[in-house]
């Protein structure tokens, strides 16, 4: 099986936790083989060599195949959660919400790929991204050449952007040549790995973009009918356990590489001006309309999301306290705030 992403990513990290658990659950009688990105196929070419069995299976996200289908970037959980879900609320709509059902749908019938989808990377809340000069409101924006993918590229476009398309491992090269002024990846110890921090000084969280943003599990059709029901479910298993037990690891990096980016390499880390975020939902809004009215299975997905958020979203509003009110108590200096201006929490 091959990942997106090179072996140097935490990301890749999630994808061998999984074989490992595979074969422990299995107590060695399944073996998943690991591979980075570009092993044997490109990585905006697994999904088709997935399904044509060049590969078993691949560890990638689901908003790459937008070319295909825009629907595509709903199964990551979307531009906004979507309509506000976080990342629990998501996995609430795949799992209790009818959204695997759809998922399977999508890429069986619509696609007409013989794959199996399982959600299996939880690699948000991502930043905003990186930039060469200061941002300090939507205009800002316009006329850079960033590097965006999935829909979200689409979103920036309209707002102003020029976008580029481009795997992970190519970000830094081009932006070493000039090529591009700003990128979006992922943010914290992905980008780090990356190098992000040797090329640009001006960090910006948070995105609305993939706040919430789900990877995926593929497993060729046909290898998956082969295996017994047990070894599917240790699949399933392994793959549910690797989105619990690599988070909120995944999290504390993220955290720690904040520290890095600013103490070791003097990255400025900044809050993204509100405007931005704004602009960016209500134009997401406007594509996603658009879209759903000329892509009768995108509507269907579209709004059993709203569906299910619907449910879910006001309650836990009234429910949950807002993470900032109890965290600024004990915490209150902010990464994207001048540190000397702030006192120390109460921890």
């Amino acid at each position: 099986m091959q990942a997106a992403w090179p072996a140097s990513l935490t990301l890749y990290e999630n994808f061998t936790y999984f074989a490992d658990r595979v074969g422990k659950l299995s107590a060695g009688m399944l073996t998943i083989d690991t591979m980075p990105a570009g092993q044997v196929v490109p990585p905006f070419e697994l999904l088709d060599a997935v399904s044509r069995r060049v590969v078993d299976g691949s560890h990638s996200w689901a908003g790459y195949w937008t070319g295909k289908d825009r629907t595509a970037i709903l199964f990551t959980g979307g531009p906004g959660g979507t309509f506000g879900m976080d990342f629990i609320d998501v996995m609430g709509w795949l799992h209790h919400g009818g959204g695997l059902e759809l998922y399977q749908e999508f890429y069986t019938k619509v696609l007409k790929l013989d794959v199996v989808p399982i959600p299996i990377l939880p690699s948000g809340p991502q930043a905003f991204g990186w930039f060469n000069r200061p941002i300090t409101n939507l205009n800002d924006l316009k006329g850079l050449k960033c590097r965006q993918t999935g829909l979200a590229a689409e979103v920036w476009k309209e707002l102003g952007m020029t976008v580029v398309n481009m795997p992970g491992g190519e970000i830094i090269p081009a932006a070493q040549r000039g090529v591009i002024d700003c990128a979006e990846w992922v943010g914290g110890v992905e980008d780090i790995r990356l190098g992000f921090q040797n090329v640009w000084k001006f960090h910006y969280s948070p995105g609305v973009h993939e706040n919430v943003t789900i990877g995926e599990l593929l497993i060729n059709g046909e290898v998956w009918r082969a295996l017994s029901a047990q070894h599917q479910e240790i699949i399933k298993s392994a793959a549910r356990d690797a989105f619990i037990v690599w988070w909120p690891k995944w999290q504390k990096q993220n955290a720690e590489a904040l520290t890095e980016m600013r103490e070791k390499y003097g990255v400025q880390l900044l809050r993204t001006p509100g405007d931005v975020l704004r602009a960016f939902l209500e134009k997401w809004d406007e594509i996603a309309a658009r879209e759903a009215a000329q892509n009768p299975f995108f509507k269907k997905v579209w709004d059993s999301q709203r569906d299910y958020a619907s449910v879910v979203v006001p309650a836990k509003r009234f429910y949950f306290p807002p993470y900032s009110f109890v965290a600024s108590i004990y915490w209150p200096e902010d990464f994207g705030a001048d540190p000397a201006s702030t006192s120390k929490g109460r921890g």
